[in-house]
């Protein structure tokens, strides 16, 4: 006699299309800006404080000023994080715009 398992809710065979979202690339965009723990590190620290230079941001993580900076520039690139130049410094901030729709984007998962 052949016993057969019950079928998964998981495992539906059916034929899934997915549809065009614009917003996946933008997500996963975001996500890679993340996907570091060093640039959550950096992440976490700006949001909780109103501002911060690179000296301070780089005393925080156990890495060279330079591997910072590369962080720093991708989460710029991203769009998360905001740099201002404040003579020999630059000040980097949280970007609330775009911290509310990384939350946003996750959220509709």
């Amino acid at each position: 006699m052949v016993t057969r398992k019950p079928k998964s809710l998981c495992c539906d065979e059916s034929s899934v299309e997915l549809p065009s979202d614009s917003s996946a690339e933008q997500l996963a965009r975001l996500a890679w800006a993340l996907a570091h723990p060093a640039r959550v590190r950096i992440v976490r620290l700006l949001i909780s404080r109103q501002s911060c230079v690179c000296g301070e941001i780089v005393d925080q993580l156990p890495l060279a000023q330079s591997t910072v900076s590369q962080h720093l520039k991708i989460l710029k690139e991203s769009g998360l994080i905001q740099g201002e130049v404040d003579g020999p410094k630059v000040c980097y901030c949280i970007n609330p715009t775009m911290l509310k729709e990384l939350k946003a984007l996750i959220a509709a998962l």
